[in-house]
C-alpha cells in the first residue's frame, strides 16, 4: 500500500518562450505569442507519497510551509528569465556580460543590486523583479524545477514527491512524475 496527498499553490508570474516554434497544421495560425513578454495566474499542485504513514499521516500538510514562502518570495509577481534568452541583454542592460548575478541552492539567479545601487529606484525596482534561471521557462520546464527542489527538501522526511501539476491557466497544465 502507498498513500499520497496534495497540496496547490497559487501565485503570479510572467515569464517568456523564446524557443517556441508552430507547426500551422496544427496551431491553424503561426502566431508566436508565447515569444512576447507575458504573465500568468500560475498553480502548483504538489503529490507527496509514502508507503508507511507516521502519525497516521503520509507528513503533516504544514511542513510544505517552507515552500508556500519560496513560492511568495522568490516565484510571485517575478518575471523568470532564461539566461540564455537572446533578449536578455536588451531587458537588462546594466547585467549584459551575465555577471554579478547571485546564485542560490534551488537553481536560480538574481541580480547583485549593490553593482546599480546608485540608480534610480525604478531601474533597482525593476531589476530585482527578475529571476534568472538556467532554461527556458516554459510549463514543463518550470515543473521539473519544482519538482526537483521539493523533492530535495522533502526526503529529509523519507517521502517521495511522486508529481507536480504546473498550471500555466486555469486550461493548461504540466505534469511531471518521479
Amino acid at each position: 500500500m502507498h498513500w499520497k496527498i496534495s497540496k496547490e499553490f497559487d501565485f503570479c508570474y510572467g515569464h517568456r518562450v523564446w524557443s517556441q516554434e508552430l507547426n500551422p497544421e496544427f496551431s491553424l495560425d503561426p502566431c508566436l505569442k508565447c515569444r512576447h513578454l507575458h504573465g500568468h495566474q500560475g498553480k502548483i499542485i504538489i503529490y507527496l507519497q509514502s508507503d508507511v504513514l507516521t502519525n497516521g499521516m503520509v507528513t503533516d500538510f504544514k511542513h510544505l510551509n517552507w515552500f508556500k514562502a519560496f513560492i511568495d518570495d522568490v516565484l510571485d509577481h517575478k518575471f523568470i528569465l532564461d539566461i540564455h534568452d537572446p533578449l536578455f541583454e536588451t531587458l537588462l542592460p546594466h547585467y549584459a556580460n551575465k555577471k554579478d548575478l547571485i546564485e542560490f541552492p534551488e537553481g536560480f539567479k538574481a541580480f547583485n543590486l549593490t553593482k546599480i545601487k546608485d540608480e534610480p529606484e525604478h531601474i533597482l525596482e525593476m531589476y530585482e523583479g527578475f529571476i534568472i534561471v538556467d532554461f527556458v521557462p516554459t510549463s514543463e520546464n518550470l515543473s521539473a524545477w519544482i519538482m526537483k527542489i521539493v523533492q530535495e527538501k522533502i526526503e529529509k522526511l523519507n517521502i517521495t514527491v511522486s508529481k507536480v501539476e504546473f498550471y500555466e491557466t486555469p486550461k493548461s497544465k504540466s505534469s511531471v512524475y518521479a
